[in-house]
């Protein structure tokens, strides 16, 4: 192949990979340009192209109007914090449980491996109800002493959703590719499983871990809605995705609720962008194997 050949060829691909991207970002720049424009002019061009472009009676207006028809840093600090905690919590757990079937022989792993793998397919809405009767009845210690019912609290949004089969199935795939032969070292020179866990598999599992994290960061922020309609009242503890139906109340506000939007794509955007190289590494390092 000459190198004409082979420029136009690197040239088509840039091009088609190009308009993959663009197809992609074109509902965050919709969504970003509405939320700038006043209802009219946003449903009048959101029939032509000049929905995607900055065009006409621009302004913040939206956005002020959002903040004070809702609490909107409130659910956000509130998502922000469940998210964080069940997510550092998830890989946690997780892990020592992937730990626990990849490198420890015990009776009974692969059955109760599978068992788990197979609440994956389990929808949620299936075992909400249940899930419900369960928190209500379970007793928590806070500042003012034992209460039962974790109802309009922070625990019950993040307990529930600490372990979950998609997690400990990528940390398992991923601890089985580890080279073993580091594990039998580090035992046969006494090291405890502990520290087998603390200072040779978890050291080399940076793609995984961050796979892990944002795939459950997503799960976490992006779901946010039924769980909390169900067992948070008060607007303390509510997170961002149950704000939305604020802007459906009376009249609806559509270049508010696209400045809303707009609001809470942020922190995905941010926590993506840190750790993408890793996600990116890991996915071309060892792939997702089923």
């Amino acid at each position: 192949m000459s190198k004409q050949e082979r420029l136009l060829r690197m040239t088509g691909q840039y091009l088609l990979l190009s308009w993959i991207a663009l197809i992609f970002v074109f509902p965050i720049i919709f969504m970003v340009v509405s939320s700038l424009k006043p209802d009219l002019q946003l449903l009048r061009d959101s029939a032509s192209f000049r929905a995607f472009l900055p065009v006409g009676d621009i302004s913040f207006e939206n956005y002020e109007s959002a903040f004070g028809r809702a609490p909107i840093i409130r659910f956000l600090f509130n998502s922000v914090l469940i998210t964080a905690v069940t997510l550092l919590c998830s890989l946690l757990v997780c892990s020592l449980g992937a730990f626990a079937f990849v490198f420890l022989n015990w009776f009974g792993r692969e059955l109760l491996l599978t068992l788990i793998l197979a609440t994956f397919i389990v929808p949620f809405e299936t075992i909400a109800i249940p899930l419900l009767m369960i928190v209500n009845s379970l007793p928590w210690i806070g500042l003012d002493g034992i209460y039962f019912g974790w109802l309009n609290s922070y625990q019950v949004q993040i307990i529930p959703f600490i372990a979950d089969a998609l997690t400990v199935f990528l940390f398992v795939q991923y601890f089985r590719d580890l080279p073993i032969e580091l594990v039998e070292a580090a035992r046969a020179e006494g090291a405890s499983w502990g520290q087998v866990y603390r200072k040779i598999v978890i050291p080399l599992s940076g793609p995984v871990l961050a796979t892990a994290a944002i795939l459950k960061f997503l799960m976490m922020y992006n779901n946010q809605f039924l769980w909390p309609i169900i067992v948070v009242q008060e607007e303390t503890y509510r997170p961002i995705m149950v704000g939305l139906q604020y802007f459906f109340q009376l009249n609806t506000a559509w270049g508010e609720i696209m400045a809303y939007l707009t609001i809470i794509t942020v922190p995905v955007l941010i926590f993506y962008l840190t750790l993408q190289r890793a996600f990116i590494a890991s996915i071309a390092a060892t792939g997702v194997k089923g």
